[in-house]
């Protein structure tokens, strides 16, 4: 069976190829991937995958299932397809997309033997708003046994954990008055955007380590000569655990609160994109995925741990409903960062495409294992249940 999921994903290695080029050469920002879910789930439906797009009312969302008829676990499988504003697939999400579908067509090549389901998830937006954490929500990932997705990057990494996060934005409502000739008749909301800061960064002294705290002011004033009477701040605020992204939040809000106190200005406290958990790996399943991975040529050596400090992703929503991982495959040569202008380049390399066909036919042999070895997915379901 190991054989017949390769040669499934051989055979349409081209096509792979190609979707992931017009994915690439056609980017779209978070929720307007309207041409990517096209064309990926145009390739499910060929291929006897039953589709629905607009999962959770998300219009760029889908759902594409390939049943058995038969009992057996659910496979899961995550495709991510939006874009960077001016950098285009910069994250390579345009490899993403495809590899998830690639992956869910070769392994549905033996759902006949082994029983079972696998699912193709098309989860938006998850540079910014992550359709992830909406689905998670609407419990559309409960019922699955595992799920997975690879991520590509400039080295091969395990899967490890991420960091929670809250985008909180405080808009400040001031007075506005003549800078010069009676600026005592204004509220100035730029200085309580500056107070914010201020007391954000005294608050830096008195937070765990793993704490991220980092803003900017999208609004402030129009004119030199105008006090201010209208400001914005954004936050982002990550924590390695969502109990203690909650905790930090608090003095976050109460920094700007205080600012608000302190000026005389009126604040407005609201979450500008959807809060993102942390990232709980299933070790059990990443050493199985590792050990495919290995099968298929990757020495050992060079599939690194996670070591320092990481980002935030989707999902980790994903992973506190179901065992999950969220690996790395190399697609560029060392030292080419992700969000750069060489990323995008390398997405739509020829390495760009041979790691994503690695990495689609890696998570298609750990589906396999999943279906057909029940004492490895007791494993794993033993260590999820452990972790809750």
């Amino acid at each position: 069976m190991r054989e017949k999921v390769l040669a499934a994903i051989d055979e349409l290695q081209q096509d792979f190829y190609e979707i992931s080029e017009f994915i690439g050469n056609n980017p779209e920002l978070g929720h307007e991937e309207f041409k990517a879910c096209k064309i990926l789930t145009e390739k499910l439906e060929k291929h006897g995958f039953s589709v629905s797009v607009g999962t959770c009312d998300l219009p760029t969302a889908f759902t594409a299932v390939f049943d058995s008829g038969k009992p057996g676990p659910s496979i899961g499988f995550m495709s991510e397809y939006d874009a960077l504003p001016g950098l285009g697939h910069a994250c390579g999400h345009n490899l993403i997309g495809t590899m998830g579908v690639a992956a869910g067509i070769g392994l549905s090549s033996i759902l006949a033997e082994t029983g079972g389901k696998v699912y193709v998830y098309g989860t938006p937006a998850e540079e910014t708003r992550g359709g992830k954490v909406t689905m998670a929500e609407a419990g559309i990932f409960n019922h699955l046994d595992v799920a997975m997705m690879v991520h590509p990057s400039d080295h091969y990494q395990k899967s490890g954990t991420s960091l929670a996060m809250d985008a909180i934005q405080f808009e400040f409502h001031g007075r506005a008055a003549h800078a010069a000739a009676a600026p005592y008749e204004g509220i100035n909301a730029l200085d309580a955007v500056i107070q914010t800061f201020n007391g954000i960064n005294a608050l830096r002294q008195h937070v765990k380590s793993d704490v991220r705290i980092h803003g900017i002011i999208p609004e402030g004033g129009q004119a030199a000569n105008i006090v201010p009477d209208y400001a914005v701040a954004q936050f982002y605020v990550r924590a390695s655990s969502r109990g203690y992204v909650n905790e930090v939040t608090e003095k976050v809000k109460a920094c700007a609160q205080a600012a608000a106190l302190a000026t005389g200005a009126r604040v407005e406290i609201s979450n500008y994109e959807l809060s993102y958990d942390d990232m709980i790996t299933n070790k059990q399943l990443s050493d199985v995925f590792t050990e495919n991975l290995v099968s298929l040529g990757v020495n050992p050596a060079e599939i690194m741990e996670q070591t320092g400090d990481s980002g935030s992703l989707d999902m980790g929503n994903v992973s506190q409903f179901v065992p999950a991982i969220h690996p790395y495959v190399q697609i560029a040569t060392e030292r080419t960062p992700a969000h750069t202008p060489a990323f995008q380049q390398a997405a739509m390399s020829d390495m760009g495409k041979e790691g994503m066909i690695l990495g689609a036919k890696t998570m298609a042999l750990t589906g396999l294992d999943i279906l057909t070895k029940p004492e490895v997915l007791e494993k794993i379901k033993a260590e999820f249940r452990q972790n809750r």
